[in-house]
């Protein structure tokens, strides 16, 4: 099986989304397919060996729509000069028609040539016209309209397509016969019924537009954050290439301000990077030979040689943004009751506006009043708002969450987040940093601290011990430049020996003071330091110790805070690690945890997550996404804490690019309000189709509450901007 997903265009409402995704999904050799309204792309999945590229356009074209090919990246599209004054122009000649058609009706001054009871055909002439300048105007909706509804898929374009046909064919019958010299039928021309209803609907898909391509702006940002070129190394000679011309394994280079062209490894020089915008570090990260570059970085101060490794659709930025287009075309299952329902309104509803005209007609209304009924009943029914709903709720937060370091790999989590009632975190390397750091220094000297971890930093810098990098990470860190070693000597077992200027400086355990019959006065801290779960470095300056350094994996800075927060929010937090029981617990009660299980190995971590699933718990997994997959997919949402690069990993849910567990409290709190603002945006699109319509029938006549079809447009397209504001209250 193969998968693609294929731009869309001519989708304006739920009705031709749902349409064309039953159509597809009918077709031999479609395992699946997704419609998705907001992002304008079908995600298909499909037997390559039966079907090709061709076969799927062509389907797609059999369904009334059409496909602009394989959806590469996300488009906004802004609304060029041309659009904007065709726009203007047609507001111009909307008032201008109602003028004519309404004007001597509220007593305005009346252009007397154009008076339909002195010059009835000027007038009629004029309107036609008009009007004819707007079905051209329109001529997509009603082509589209007539399309859906020959393939069995009838839209809300085929809603309007119907009532302005019928709303217009009517007029040009009672404009013959005014030319036949029946005048008093020009008092039942409803020309500019079907333009105004036209102009409301195109005025509706113009802001709808506008709002679609801001939910993806925030989505776009990572498409634009990797430069347009790069400088390449040939030999001794530098080109610049455009991303394009890069093949994999082409050195190249980056100078202070640079940006990263592609995803590599540094074969030459050391500097700093600003990964920022994807790990959400605010501090530049130390890199050196054999460290991993990501495409979009700022090279902060350093000339660097990096050999490309993954280009293209292969890198970070791009996998990012191919997981979010991915999760914008799975379906939540709240997102499938206005799909069903969109599904059979729109042939609902022009059964009801058959019958309601059928009715008038048997009840001894006139020709003219069962026919604008009838067109009020299928236009104040479009199923606009009902269509936007979920789907652009769904989007929006998408692009929150990616904004917010969350990539989201279905949509459905962003329903399920929300229920969330257990959360079992690893300990190394999600409630920790998974490496050493320098964690406590206890200082005996009139020294300042930084001038010692300076000292030892240094001395550290020329060993390989793992221990060693606790100091230069720290000096990396903290911008501190290293100073001049002499007579360096790694003892093995114990520590290291070497000269600053003229003073003699010994680096090591317990051991290493025996060797050198040096004092130590300190052991009750070292006791207390290692019981905390530190390994331990004694530094020593001419025979006398001058601090005492507690290296250890230390806890995130937040650690505490979360894991607070979530108790508050009544989420039961478990920690699941392979770490000894001592260790675990201590940090556990650090941080707030009270329920520990340790001594795991990766196998029972699963087991675990299942136990708990069958105590009818709502389980979230927190792991680094290597050691904890099994137990990942074992979840009913797993989340991996992990560094960008592994960001495809196929085990987990939910990707934290910024590699803070603060943005699981983010992910539920947004989950929380997406479910709130779907559920109020289908409560207020059926509240308005369940008020409306009735009206539209002619229910409230005896109140005298009526609605006309000009009305009943611009009600349609109020009930979609109320909808669309209020999803964009998600960012809030």
């Amino acid at each position: 099986m193969k998968k693609i997903i294929l731009a869309i265009e001519g989708m304006t409402c739920s009705a031709c989304s749902n349409g064309l995704e039953k159509y597809l999904n009918k077709q031999k050799g479609v395992n699946s397919a997704s419609v998705n309204l907001v992002m304008a792309n079908a995600s298909i999945e499909y037997d390559e060996k039966m079907l090709s590229i061709d076969d799927l356009n062509e389907f797609v074209k059999q369904a009334g729509f059409i496909s602009l090919g394989e959806y590469k990246d996300i488009k906004v599209e802004s609304k060029n000069k041309k659009e904007k004054i065709k726009f203007i122009i047609f507001t111009i000649l909307a008032v201008i028609l109602m003028y004519i058609s309404m004007g001597h009706m509220i007593n305005l001054p009346t252009i007397q040539f154009l008076d339909p009871h002195t010059n009835p055909i000027n007038y009629i002439i004029a309107l036609l016209i008009l009007t004819l300048a707007f079905i051209c105007y329109g001529f997509d909706i009603l082509k589209n309209g007539y399309k859906n509804l020959i393939h069995f898929t009838p839209n809300m374009d085929t809603l309007v397509g119907i009532g302005v046909i019928a709303s217009f064919g009517y007029s040009i019958y009672n404009m013959v016969q005014v030319f036949l010299g029946n005048h008093h039928e020009v008092m039942n021309l409803y020309f500019e019924s079907s333009a105004i209803v036209i102009y409301f609907i195109k005025l509706g898909r113009y802001i709808d537009g506008i709002s679609k391509d801001k939910t993806k702006e925030a989505i776009q940002k990572l498409v634009q954050v990797t430069p347009e070129s790069a400088i390449l190394k040939i030999g001794t000679e530098e080109k610049e290439v455009t991303l394009d011309q890069i093949n994999k394994g082409d050195i190249l280079i980056a100078r202070p301000g640079d940006k990263i062209a592609v995803d590599g490894k540094i074969v030459n020089g050391k500097t700093h990077l600003d990964e920022s915008f994807i790990t959400g570090e605010s501090k530049p990260t130390a890199k050196e030979v054999g460290d991993r570059v990501i495409a979009g970085s700022i090279n902060y101060d350093g000339y660097i040689e990096y050999e490309a490794e993954k280009i293209g659709k292969e890198s970070t930025i791009s996998e990012i943004v191919r997981l979010v287009i991915e999760a914008s075309n799975t379906k939540a299952p709240i997102a499938k009751i206005a799909d069903k329902v969109s599904g059979i309104f729109v042939p609902v509803v022009i059964i009801i506006a058959i019958l309601t005209f059928i009715s008038y007609l048997i009840l001894g209304n006139d020709f003219s009043t069962a026919i604008t009924t009838f067109v009020t009943v299928l236009v104040v029914a479009c199923p606009c708002s009902l269509g936007l709903a979920t789907p652009l709720a769904i989007v929006v937060a998408e692009g929150l969450c990616a904004t917010n370091g969350i990539v989201v790999k279905k949509s459905e989590i962003l329903e399920n987040a929300q229920k969330v009632d257990t959360i079992v975190l690893d300990k190394t390397g999600t409630l920790t940093y998974g490496k050493l750091k320098i964690a406590k220094t206890l200082n005996y000297s009139d020294i300042k601290e930084d001038e010692i971890l300076k000292i030892a930093g240094s001395i550290e810098a020329k060993s390989t011990h793992p221990i060693a990098k606790a100091f230069t990470d720290y000096l990396d860190e903290n911008k501190i430049e290293k100073i001049n070693v002499d007579s360096f000597e790694n003892i093995a077992g114990l520590g290291l020996k070497a000269n600053i200027e003229n003073d003699e400086y010994i680096l090591g355990n317990r051991k290493i003071l025996e060797k050198y019959n040096i004092d130590n006065k300190y052991e009750a801290d070292e006791s207390s330091l290692s019981n905390a779960g530190n390994s331990i470095v004694y530094i020593v300056k001419n025979k006398e110790v001058i601090a005492l350094v507690g290296i250890n994996d230390i806890l995130r800075e937040n650690s505490k805070e979360i894991i607070n927060i979530l108790n508050k929010k009544g989420i039961k937090t478990i920690m699941l690690t392979g770490d000894n029981e001592e260790t675990a617990k201590k940090i556990a009660e650090e941080i707030g945890i009270s329920d520990v299980i340790a001594n795991v190995m990766p196998s029972q971590k699963a087991d675990t997550i299942k136990k708990l699933k069958k105590e009818n718990k709502f389980v979230m997994m927190c792991g680094d996404g290597i050691n904890d997959s099994v137990a990942l997919t074992a979840s009913d949402i797993g989340v991996s804490v992990n560094n960008a690069t592994d960001i495809a990993m196929d085990s987990s849910d939910v990707i934290l690019t910024k590699n803070d567990l603060m943005c699981i409290v983010n992910l539920i709190d947004i989950s929380k309000k997406t479910v709130r603002n779907i559920k109020q945006n289908l409560f207020w699109a059926f509240f308005y189709n369940a008020l409306m319509i009735p009206i539209a029938i002619g229910i409230l006549k005896p109140l005298n509450i009526t609605i006309n079809p000009m009305f009943a447009s611009l009600a349609m397209v109020l009930s979609s901007i109320t909808v669309i504001l209020n999803t964009l209250r998600i960012k809030l």
